[in-house]
This record gives structure tokens, sequence and C-alpha cells, in this order.
């Protein structure tokens, strides 16, 4: 399973996502995979591949397995049951 996080530099709703996600990965015990949009296209490319018109915008978190994304800032609550939706 993969925990995708697409975020922009700078990007002030990202930067309050930064601690929860911390939280998160050492409270499961995974990993969030991180990519950089605004300042790489590459990785810009790449969240287009599973956004395909679901959020538009940063941050935006990926669970690969379940299909299931959080569009935007959201508190702990939300993204640990993101992470253990099944």
């Amino acid at each position: 399973m993969s925990f995708l996080e697409f975020y922009g530099e700078g990007c002030p709703h990202c930067t309050t996502m930064k601690p929860l996600v911390e939280k998160l990965e050492n409270e499961l015990g995974i990993k969030v995979e991180k990519f950089e949009v605004w300042n790489n296209e590459d990785n810009a490319a790449e969240k287009e591949k599973y956004d395909n018109g679901l959020c538009g915008g940063v941050p935006f978190f990926f669970n690969t397995e379940t299909k299931k994304f959080i569009c935007g800032a959201t508190d702990y609550d939300g993204l640990k049951a993101w992470a253990e939706s099944k």
C-alpha cells in the first residue's frame, strides 16, 4: 500500500499538514511518500495521474490501495481515518 502526499513548497496549508503527517507516520509506523509539485514538473505530472480532476490543488493525499483521497488540509483524525481506511 502506498500513501502519497502532493504538496507545494511555501503552501500554508501544506505547512500546516507537515507535523500531522509526521505524527501519523510515527504513530502508525507507515511512510507517506511526499512529492513537491510547484517546482517539479515530473512530480506535478505524477500528481495528475492520481488526481484526475479530484482535487486540482495541494495538499492532495492519495491512498493507492483504497483510492481514498484528501483534498486540502484536514485535522489529524481525518488524516488517520484516510490512512486506516479499508
